[in-house]
């Protein structure tokens, strides 16, 4: 009701688990859309649906058939997918997403050997991030496990220790969305063990194995089977030993994905904000250059986490709506499906502030559908 934050995710579970409901329940997901950009992906979410059940929607008809080596349009597809997703466009990924995965799937089918393999990849990095953690984010993590299960099936042929950590990654991703942050830390566990065995050399499964670390810091902040001081030291210590393989793999876009000092350093903001240290995270934020990072959603992550953290802290209620509307700036399809953000507007509501900062506020909770 706007009277006190939620302020962390440990909070939300503890309440579902009381309930006896999904964390979902409390945040509102998926949230009803409040703009063009989501309710455009939202509208895709039934044909997405019937792509990873394996059944197939009424489609425009196609202007041509795929090539007979079809690899190189396939991976411009897929880097292009991937894109869209870390500058948050869910919409526009959201559309195209259907025929990418069921062209993948039938390019495939059709193949043997080495293109075959190589194809099965492309269709493991369409999953990972673009489908998964597209829908984790609009609010959807049941058919996000049906999407990191359809990669895991992709994956098992492959018989790679890499792609089956990459799965693991995404699994423990999903864990979290789902309010299981045990599951998603021993799933993330598992796998650090697994490739530390396996790794070898280069800089991609440095890549990997940092993501693990970053993933488990996050649900570690989430396990409330423990105190908080051992939320803190635990996240703690995978937020180190995620630094040290950034400092050897420098800014990575490996895997799809965004690895880095700086994407560390986002964490380390995000970390604090949700071990409830809002005055560290500040802290954080300030030493931070977030403009390193070339992917919107990060950005808009670190800003939005910068900003729920100013909100506790009081006389800075401006600083937090500043923040806030900036990172609706760099990704809004992103933030105006974010529960906590939604939670934030509504508290900051409630605050004093200057009439130009309630101005602005007021336009952004109802760009977030809390304000009518």
């Amino acid at each position: 009701n706007g009277k006190r934050l939620l302020t962390s995710t440990v909070f939300i579970d503890s309440i579902a688990e009381a309930l006896r409901i999904s964390p979902t329940e409390l945040t509102g997901q998926p949230a009803a859309p409040t703009d063009p950009g989501t309710g455009g992906a939202h509208a895709m979410i039934p044909a997405l649906r019937l792509c990873l059940m394996g059944l197939s929607a009424p489609a425009p008809a196609r202007r041509g058939r795929l090539p007979e080596d079809p690899l190189q349009l396939l991976r411009a597809r897929v880097a292009r997918a991937n894109a869209l997703y870390h500058a948050s466009e869910y919409a526009t990924l959201a559309a195209e997403l259907p025929g990418l995965l069921s062209d993948l799937r039938a390019a495939a089918d059709a193949r043997h050997g080495y293109v075959r393999r190589r194809l099965l990849q492309l269709l493991a990095g369409a999953y990972h991030p673009a489908c998964v953690l597209l829908l984790k984010y609009l609010g959807y993590p049941d058919l996000a496990y049906v999407a990191v299960t359809r990669a895991a099936e992709v994956i098992a042929e492959l018989d790679d220790p890499h792609y089956t950590a990459l799965s693991d990654f995404f699994t423990a991703h999903v864990l979290l969305a789902a309010g299981s942050p045990v599951q998603a830390l021993a799933q993330a566990g598992t796998a650090i063990c697994a490739l530390e065995r396996h790794r070898g050399g280069g800089r991609a499964p440095q890549v990997l194995l940092g993501e693990l670390h970053l993933i488990s810091a996050t649900a570690a902040t989430r396990d409330k089977t423990r105190s908080g001081e051992a939320r803190r030291l635990d996240a703690e210590t995978h937020l180190a030993e995620a630094r040290r393989l950034a400092q050897y793999t420098g800014e990575s876009r490996d895997w799809h994905l965004n690895f880095g000092l700086t994407n560390v350093a986002i964490h380390h903001v995000s970390l604090n904000t949700a071990l409830g240290r809002h005055g560290a995270a500040v802290d954080a934020g300030g030493t931070l250059d977030p403009e390193a990072i070339t992917a919107p959603g990060r950005r808009m992550a670190y800003h939005a986490d910068l900003g729920r953290s100013l909100a506790h802290l009081r006389g800075r209620e401006g600083d937090a709506t500043r923040e806030l509307l900036r990172a609706e700036t760099i990704a809004p399809q992103r933030l105006r499906v974010d529960p906590l953000v939604r939670d934030c507007v509504t508290y900051l509501l409630g605050r004093p502030a200057p009439a130009h900062t309630r101005r602005d506020l007021r336009g952004l909770a109802h760009r977030v559908g809390v304000l009518t």
